[in-house]
């Protein structure tokens, strides 16, 4: 994972770098932004001679920088979206596939109606024919 063209021109200026290890899953986006937020908080909290011998891990900043970007969902509004757009989406087929699952069931009870409509006409024929040679009193 390394971009230096992604990198604005003053962490070069001011010798800052930073690294970040994560696997294939995370998105590259937001660890750069991470790595941005951490360096500049690091760079505002140190000067810049103390920065061999500076405690990075203890700057609470940089500390909740690492518990929020542990979810790229939570650290990212963009990210975030996405994850909600991608939901939507597998909603979406759902519905989509049970709507025509729906239709088939329609279909199926419009032609059993059809069917029992034209067993009925039938049925009303036979018996009218039936009770035509009798004669109520």
């Amino acid at each position: 994972l390394v971009q230096h063209k992604l990198l604005p021109k003053q962490w070069y200026q001011r010798r800052v770098r930073g690294v970040l290890i994560c696997d294939e899953e995370y998105p590259q986006r937001v660890a750069f932004t991470f790595i941005l937020k951490v360096l500049d908080d690091f760079v505002k909290v140190h000067p810049k001679s103390s920065w061999s011998r500076a405690p990075f891990a203890e700057i609470p900043e940089i500390r909740q920088q690492f518990v929020l970007y542990q979810d790229p969902r939570q650290a990212d509004s963009l990210t975030s979206i996405q994850g909600d757009l991608d939901e939507t989406k597998v909603i979406l087929y759902n519905t989509i596939e049970q709507v025509l699952e729906r239709g088939e069931k329609l279909d199926d009870i419009v032609a059993k109606s059809e069917n029992l409509s034209a067993t009925s006409k039938q049925f009303y024929k036979t018996a009218k024919s039936t009770n035509s040679c009798c004669i109520i009193l």
